[in-house]
């Protein structure tokens, strides 16, 4: 199990980024969707971390053919998905897991999906209750709500309307995969718009997705195959945010991250952190799948702010936003987040408990925290196999020193995360 050791910055920085970790989430998407046609997809900058690795592999399986050169990967889809001989390991990838229920759900054959120890103990019940009412078949442990999940793909399944009582894009994700195979037009509906890369990418390729009056996306389903995908995957915003809370908690610093995804619903944390204090630019370069520019990042004094609307667009963001809130001004208050409870750790108690070791006072809740900003002092963290709160206090460190333990989370989702951190030195 490897540990980090961050020191404390002995300067400030002015850098710009332009390695950041490709978007995991358009990703994992591109491998998918491009089952969906008849030709081949061309993706350039894909992710080359375990987890999306992973989810090409599993394409794979499913019968898909894979030119890879570094980060630019060809797949050529076969015309019928195969039924694998092996099980399909998600590693530690919610994303993956859910979103294959979805595409799967239909498909000719047997399906199990599995994961690591802690996508184990993570909830499926949310996906896989509502494709089970449109008739999917799908079991795992504890009724289905722990992977391995078994899959018996039908020929055919039931056109829905649903209103999701969980604001989650890989739940609505996973709706609208199932619907595309579906024997009716869908409807689904969620309380507050989260991700929309699937709807976005499907879009580009030829599916008749369109939201109604009332809110509800209308899935038509397939007739026939989609276009192929021909994309660059853009900068993961959430894997840059670490750096932009390095540039705005950092006296006299500057980070500009290059270009990455100014999605609305992906840039919410970058708001967030605008609001504190920080000065903070967003620059469209182009907009095609995707808006996509730089995010320029400049230290300001920071103070305390509420963040209780559009959670679900910073959920991935909180902990290293906790960061900042440890050293602003004032008390800053998180609410409405009880979906960080059921992320790779429980994000609210692992981001308490280890602000606590640093000297941080803090109130937790049950659907977030209070933080009384002031000073961070240099602890030993752990990281509760959750890549996202040890790159959190790894950027604390560059304030007062920390040790991370179990960081192998983070060689798995973000592999050069160290090697960037470095370079502000």
């Amino acid at each position: 199990m490897e540990t980090f050791d961050i020191k404390k910055l002995s300067k400030p920085f002015d850098i710009e980024i332009d390695s950041i970790a490709s978007d995991k989430s358009i990703s994992h998407r591109c491998a998918m969707f491009s089952l969906f046609s008849n030709e081949t997809s061309y993706i350039k900058n894909y992710l080359t971390a375990e987890d999306t690795l992973n989810t090409l592999s599993i394409v794979e399986q499913l019968g898909a053919k894979i030119t890879r050169d570094g980060s630019t990967v060809e797949i050529t889809p076969t015309n019928k998905l195969t039924e694998p001989k092996d099980i399909l390991d998600c590693g530690n990838s919610g994303t993956a897991m859910r979103l294959f229920c979805g595409l799967l759900a239909s498909v000719d054959g047997a399906f199990t999906l599995t994961g690591d120890k802690y996508l184990k103990e993570r909830p499926m019940k949310r996906v896989a209750d509502p494709l089970r009412s449109i008739g999917a078949n799908i079991d795992g442990r504890e009724e289905g709500n722990k992977a391995p999940l078994f899959i018996r793909g039908v020929k055919e399944l039931k056109p829905f309307t649903y209103i999701s009582p969980v604001d989650s894009a890989q739940v609505k994700s996973a709706m609208i995969l199932a619907a595309l195979r579906a024997n009716g037009v869908s409807k689904y509906k969620e309380n507050e718009l989260t991700r929309d890369h699937t709807e976005r990418m499907l879009k580009g390729m030829g599916a008749k997705l369109e939201t109604d009056d009332e809110g509800f996306i209308n899935i038509h389903p397939l007739e026939g195959h989609l276009k192929p995908l021909n994309i660059t995957v853009p900068t993961d915003p959430s894997s840059g945010f670490f750096f932009a809370v390095a540039a705005a908690i950092t006296k006299d610093s500057r980070v500009v991250i290059k270009n990455v995804s100014l999605n609305p619903t992906r840039i919410e944390a970058y708001q967030v952190l605008k609001r504190m204090g920080a000065e903070v630019n967003f620059i469209e370069k182009e907009n095609i799948y995707e808006p996509i520019g730089d995010i320029e990042v400049k230290h300001k004094e920071l103070n305390g702010v509420v963040v209780e609307n559009n959670i679900s667009w910073l959920i991935d963001e909180l902990p290293a936003l906790s960061i900042a809130m440890s050293i602003a001004n004032g008390k800053s208050l998180v609410k409405n987040a009880k979906e960080l409870r059921v992320k790779e750790s429980d994000r609210i108690k692992a981001v308490v408990s280890n602000l606590e070791k640093c000297g941080v006072s803090y109130t937790e809740f049950e659907d977030g925290y209070e933080i009384v900003g002031g000073t961070i002092i240099k602890a030993s963290i752990d990281s509760h196999g959750d890549h996202r709160i040890a790159m959190s206090f790894a950027i604390a460190g560059t304030l007062c020193d920390m040790e991370i333990n179990d960081v192998d989370c983070i060689l798995t989702s973000f592999p050069n995360f160290k090697e960037i951190l470095d370079s502000l030195y």
